[in-house]
């Protein structure tokens, strides 16, 4: 049989392993600040994602003729409306 101080012992891990549970499901009951740290992960990602480009001299590259094609197409499209005014 166990004695009163097992008891009170056991009653204590109960206890603490209760507490752990009920913090562990509140913190995935909070939407909110879930989302806010997968956002705050994503933008780390991305940040480290955007430095690597940076430091990488072909993605620089490839970048510029993307960015005279943007400007280009974006020139045209000003002519044409300017046109039909």
């Amino acid at each position: 049989m166990s004695t009163e101080q097992e008891l009170r012992a056991e009653i204590a891990q109960t206890r603490a392993e209760l507490g752990q549970t009920v913090e562990a499901l509140a913190a995935k009951a909070d939407v909110k600040a879930r989302a806010k740290e997968a956002a705050r992960r994503q933008v780390s990602v991305l940040r480290d994602k955007a430095s690597e480009a940076g430091r990488n001299p072909a993605v620089r590259r490839s970048a510029a003729p993307a960015a005279a094609a943007a400007a280009l197409a974006t020139g045209i499209v000003l002519v044409v409306r300017g046109r039909r005014r």
